[in-house]
Parts: C-alpha cells; sequence; structure tokens
C-alpha cells in the first residue's frame, strides 16, 4: 500500500473487524472499546523500554480479564501493587510518600507546598544527621505598599 492510504486502510480494517466480532458475539462491544482504548494509549509512552513492559502487562490483565472476570482484574491489580510496594530504588520505597505512610512526608504529594513551607528534609530520604532543610523564617514578606507608586 502507499503511504497515505496504508493507515487509512488499516483503521477501516480494524472497525470492520471490530464490528464483526462484535456481531458474531465473540466478544463484547465495552471489550473492543477498552482494547482500542488501551492501544491508543499506548503511544503517549515516550520511551520504548516502558511501552514494551506496559504491553505485556496489559496482555497479562486481558488474559485475567478473559478467563476470571473483575476478580482476575482485581487480583492482578492486588498482585500489581504489591510487587511495587516491595520494590526499592536506591535504598528508598519505590512508593515512598505512600507505601511507607508517614504524616510529615505527605506535604508535597498532590500539592506542593512552597519551598519555604518545607524545613524539614523526607524521612526515608534526607539523612538523620542533617534532617532540617533550612532555617525557619524564611517566608518572603508582602510587597511593602509604601514602595509602590
Amino acid at each position: 500500500m502507499p503511504r497515505v492510504i496504508g493507515p487509512a486502510i488499516s483503521i477501516v480494517g480494524a472497525l470492520v473487524l471490530g464490528q464483526a466480532t462484535v456481531q458474531a458475539g465473540l466478544v463484547s462491544a465495552a471489550m473492543v472499546i477498552v482494547v482500542s482504548f488501551t492501544a491508543i494509549a499506548n503511544f503517549v509512552i515516550p520511551a520504548i523500554n516502558m511501552a514494551i513492559a506496559a504491553r505485556l502487562i496489559r496482555f497479562v490483565m486481558m488474559l485475567l480479564a478473559a478467563t476470571l472476570g473483575l476478580f482476575g482484574i482485581m487480583s492482578g491489580l492486588m498482585f500489581l501493587l504489591i510487587h511495587l510496594a516491595g520494590l526499592r530504588s536506591f535504598g528508598t520505597p519505590y512508593l515512598t510518600p505512600l507505601a511507607p505512610l508517614l504524616k510529615t512526608n505527605l506535604k508535597d504529594l498532590f500539592i506542593r507546598v512552597p519551598w519555604w513551607g518545607m524545613i524539614h528534609r523526607p524521612r526515608l530520604i534526607g539523612s538523620t544527621r542533617n534532617a532540617q532543610r533550612r532555617p525557619r523564617g524564611q517566608k518572603p514578606d508582602p510587597p511593602d505598599d509604601s514602595t509602590i507608586e
């Protein structure tokens, strides 16, 4: 096929095959949508080694879903979460602010605290000798109204 028409024909072919498998009752329409969504989302991953790992996990999860249903999906996600919780990167747990839940380390998990509010180092990352990042009182003052004209 020429380069210009090749992608268009492959899209039409995928649509025809998807419609035929749904009408034949081999798979459900939701399964076709989920598989196509994950295939498109696979192009978002920039590193090829991460894309290959995500593809392998996707195939295992689809196999679990096809054989065991919702129980297979949940058990696969649980196995993946247990595996991630057991990993360590540079001596630190992989899910550091969440897996060993320390309240002091949650300052910049979802919403970043300003740098002047980050007084202490995270417990698992920082050294015990130098636990204080910077001294207190580093918050910037508001501008003086007398200087603004």
